[in-house]
């Protein structure tokens, strides 16, 4: 994850909201229900600033550094040889951290049909990736970037089909948000934007 201040660009100016806690909001709301949803054992952010993202770790979050040299792909790999130590034979996640409604529910529910093939579920628009997941003790092989969700299945990775769409609803512009804001954004994200939280 990039320093809230300099992720999610197209999301500047956004409703008056102050830019970096709006971004460190959505990974924080991000991050709330993943540690809240059933079969997540560990949760790990990979960030260039650590620091800035001490939020997350009081949420329960493990943040490890990353110089993001190589890009998203390369800190994923970073984060995967990290959880690889603890669980050599478990499955490894790669969450967008933008995905502030996000349901504990149906994050469970598209762990559960993975039922250990390495998938990944698309994001709304049907063309990024909003988490991919390995088989058990099996590469992760990321290939986020524009076209994620071809690149992953061209991979070998199969698409979930669960409706999902808090899951499916990462936020990177402001009609993204606005999405979002109607299926319910959790209460980092509505203090953020100044509006009244939304029961999850």
């Amino acid at each position: 994850m990039k320093p809230p201040h300099a992720g999610k660009s197209r999301l500047r100016g956004v409703a008056g909201a102050d830019h970096a806690a709006l971004v460190l909001a959505l990974a924080a709301d991000t991050v709330a229900a993943a540690a809240a949803a059933e079969g997540v054992r560990r949760l790990l952010v990979v960030a260039t600033d650590p620091v800035a993202l001490a939020e997350l770790r009081r949420l329960g979050a493990d943040v490890v550094s990353e110089n993001g040299a190589g890009g998203l792909n390369a800190a994923l790999r970073r984060g995967e040889a990290v959880l690889r130590a603890d669980s050599p034979c478990g499955v490894v996640g790669a969450l967008q951290a933008d995905l502030p409604a996000l349901r504990p529910a149906e994050l469970a529910e598209a762990l559960t049909e993975a039922s250990g093939g390495r998938s990944f579920v698309a994001d709304r628009h049907g063309t990024g990736t909003t988490l991919l997941l390995s088989a058990p003790g099996a590469p992760l092989e990321p290939r986020f970037g524009h076209g994620s969700a071809g690149a992953h299945a061209a991979s070998g990775a199969v698409a979930l089909a669960a409706p999902a769409p808090s899951l499916r609803g990462d936020v990177d512009t402001a009609d993204d948000l606005a999405h979002a804001r109607l299926i319910g954004i959790g209460e980092r994200t509505a203090a953020a934007l100044g509006e009244p939280a939304c029961l999850r």
